[in-house]
């Protein structure tokens, strides 16, 4: 419809200017962009916060000890690839005394993350996530002192466990832990502990023990491979005392009464030296050290924990050949220490991706996006319902004129609603850009307008086809 049309006063009148193109700016329309323009930066900015708080990097608290023990070395080694490689989950190393320690941090939610013994304690909200390495427990006697050609460490001293009753036994390492480790083999066979004297020796005092005969047998618990162990045997070695190696032939009994332990077997030659160490397969018993997570701990974290972990795994084994022991963790329902929800679903192929985690997030957001537009389109409607009201008003203003442009007999009167309507059909087209009203509704508005230009129009010519009226001449006074 040309709406340039509704803006002139009369048929034979010029055409005049749309003044819509010399309106100055509104401010509705103004303030309408504006608010656009705030809800799209809201909006980016939301989502991009949203983002980094999603993909920053999660650091985990892992409690571990005693300092300069193998499992801080793996540890550090583990934080330190992590870090370099720069993964989603970072580690922060806490030194205790020890793996008891390492424990009770665990309990008390000091740590997120715990290296600990199996074979300890362990805390009720400790979910395993990794096995860090198996230890045996390797128990031996210093041979009798070699003269002229080798002879047998077993012609004299001690020779199998039940010989030490009345002996005194050294426990090598700082932590307690081994004490109570002897114990369980000492009462397996028969043995009081309490009759067993107890001494804790360090590595570098290993040699002088065994020299001075503080010590009648050792006990060292780690790796196969482990330094501590390896060290120890050397030590009682170059005393001049071969060490001899005293089985655990009952490990399968033992591991059925304690199940925190394994039966396991030392390999001959596992300790290397000349002769090796031991000359044939020794049996004993194993126990693990596992990474336990606190219960509470996002499972998605953990997860992602867990990959790193053996991904890193290979990079850590050229400097800490300990790192080729760690393990997946047990995914039984009946395991010593109960699995953690994402690890199980690392080690079992069930991991969830990013859609998977975040699926019920994304879907409530677009619900919540299109709740807020829903709301936001009734509040902009309530908003303009007065200019609507408003609109109402006016067109039905607009029919008055009209029905009184169709009576009127004065051209002042006409130009005096012709004036009002050209008002009125401005703020119906504002009404419309500001979406007071809608497309239907302004068309509505504009053939009334129409009918009441036409009415004017007709009127005009009306009035001026009519003769002009005459003046009225005074009556004459009647002569009596």
């Amino acid at each position: 419809m040309d709406f340039k049309r509704l803006f002139a006063r009369s048929m034979d009148e010029p055409e005049p200017v749309d003044p819509l193109l010399h309106a100055s700016p509104r401010p509705v329309r103004r303030r309408t962009t504006l608010i656009s323009l705030a809800a799209i930066l809201a909006l980016v900015g939301t989502i991009s916060a949203a983002y980094y708080f999603a993909m920053r990097p999660a650091t985990l608290k892992i409690a571990v000890g005693p300092q300069a023990s193998d499992d801080l070395r793996l540890v550090q080694g583990l934080a330190q690839v992590f870090a370099r490689e720069r993964n989603i989950v970072r580690m922060r190393p806490i030194v205790t005394d020890g793996p008891a320690a390492s424990a009770a941090a665990l309990k008390s939610d000091a740590t997120d993350l715990a290296v600990i013994r199996g074979d300890l304690p362990v805390p009720r909200n400790a979910r395993s996530v990794a096995v860090l390495h198996k230890n045996v427990a390797v128990l031996w006697a210093p041979g009798r002192a070699a003269t002229g050609k080798r002879k047998k460490a077993a012609a004299a001293g001690i020779t199998n466990i039940t010989q030490l009753a009345g002996k005194r036994v050294g426990v090598i390492g700082r932590t307690e832990a081994n004490a109570g480790l002897l114990e369980v083999i000492l009462r397996q066979y028969g043995v009081d502990p309490a009759r067993v004297e107890n001494v804790q020796l360090a590595v570098g005092e290993v040699a002088e023990a065994v020299r001075a005969r503080k010590v009648d047998a050792l006990l060292a618990a780690g790796p196969l491979n482990s330094k501590v162990i390896g060290e120890a045997l050397a030590a009682t070695a170059h005393s001049g005392r071969e060490p001899v190696f005293l089985g655990i032939d009952s490990s399968e009994a033992l591991a059925a009464n304690h199940p925190s332990y394994e039966s396991a077997s030392i390999p001959a030659g596992a300790f290397g030296g000349a002769p090796a160490r031991p000359e044939t397969d020794v049996k004993t018993i194993s126990f693990s050290h596992y990474i336990v997570a606190r219960d509470g701990v996002s499972d998605s974290t953990i997860a992602s924990f867990t990959q790193q972990l053996f991904t890193a795994r290979q990079t850590v084994m050229t400097e800490n050949p300990l790192a080729a022991k760690i393990e997946t963790p047990d995914t039984d329902k009946d395991a010593v220490i109960p699995v953690q929800a994402g690890a199980a679903a690392y080690v079992d192929g069930e991991e969830r991706s990013f859609l998977d985690r975040y699926s019920d997030l994304i879907w409530f957001s677009l619900m919540g996006l299109s709740a807020t537009g829903s709301l936001g389109a009734w509040f902009a409607s309530y908003l303009r319902k007065d200019e609507r009201n408003s609109n109402v008003s006016q067109r039905d203003r607009l029919l008055d004129m009209l029905a009184a442009a169709r009576r009127c007999d004065a051209q002042d009167e006409l130009d005096a609603m012709q004036t009002e309507a050209d008002a009125i059909l401005r703020d119906a087209l504002n009404c419309y850009e500001n979406g007071g009203i809608d497309s239907a509704a302004l068309t509505a508005f504009s053939i009334a307008l129409e009918q009441f230009h036409n009415a004017v129009v007709d009127r005009k010519m009306l009035l001026a086809a009519l003769p002009p009226p005459q003046p009225i001449r005074p009556a004459r006074p009647q002569v009596v």
